[in-house]
């Protein structure tokens, strides 16, 4: 009879965690909805990229961007006239950067920034988390999820991502990024959601700082998203002379 109690306490017990995400396939799958809520899978959008120097100096970029399924993404600089008519392109972990003057595309690294500030070319040109990173633990607070991403390889530009997930917009409000050892690398603030393609609400502007650039400051906010689908020559090297053409 001990035994039996005992059972049915356990079985009990583990009712109650019933359709409780716990991280596994249940928190990947959350993740992959925070993807499709932050873009589209495919899109086109107009962005201005804003450096904020301890001065309180500023510098902005205007940006046109291309993106199509999980692994092509293409920016072109409209201003500042210094870097008007720059292209990046990225293939999976693969980028470059097409300058006019040279006439040819040079390879970059994620880690890399092809504008200064905070962010780095992988926050720049972004894919989804997703395709990235496993969820390898997911916390559940009252109104929100603490989703803990580990990469998928080592040439994602960061080894670890922690992110608080709104429960009820499944956007999430803060990503922290860290280093291998364990280091904050800097840390992403999402806010004015507003809708954009088909109404469909999104963040709208994408705040970063980091301990390591003291001061820094680097925010990214997005005018326009609206999904389209270009054929795959577009992500090539030798269309990269050519996107302007597209607007």
């Amino acid at each position: 009879m001990k035994t039996l109690n005992v059972k049915m306490a356990i079985l009990a017990l583990l009712a109650m965690f019933v359709g409780v995400p716990a991280g596994g396939q249940d928190g990947n799958e959350i993740l992959k909805k925070v993807d499709a809520n932050l873009q589209p899978e495919s899109f086109e959008s107009y962005r201005k990229l804003i450096n904020i120097e301890p001065s309180g100096a500023k510098r902005e970029f205007l940006v046109y961007t291309l993106k199509k399924g999980h692994d092509k993404i293409v920016s072109l600089f409209l201003s500042p006239a210094s870097e008007k008519g720059r292209v990046t392109l990225r293939l999976g972990d693969n980028m470059w950067l097409y300058i006019p003057n040279v006439g040819k595309a040079v390879r970059i690294t994620s880690l890399q920034s092809v504008i200064g500030g905070v962010f780095n070319n992988a926050d720049i040109m972004r894919l989804d988390y997703n395709v990235e990173y496993n969820v390898k633990n997911l916390e559940q607070k009252p109104n929100e999820y603490i989703l803990d991403l580990k990469a998928k390889s080592a040439t994602v530009a960061y080894d670890q991502v922690k992110m608080w997930v709104d429960k009820k917009t499944l956007v999430p409000s803060r990503v922290e990024c860290y280093a291998a050892t364990g280091l904050l690398i800097k840390t992403l603030y999402l806010k004015e959601n507003k809708p954009f393609d088909e109404g469909k609400v999104r963040p709208s502007v994408f705040e970063t700082d980091s301990p390591l650039y003291k001061g820094y400051q680097s925010i990214m906010v997005y005018a326009k998203v609206k999904k389209r689908i270009v054929p795959d020559e577009v992500f090539t090297l030798e269309f990269l002379s050519k996107i302007d053409t597209l607007r």
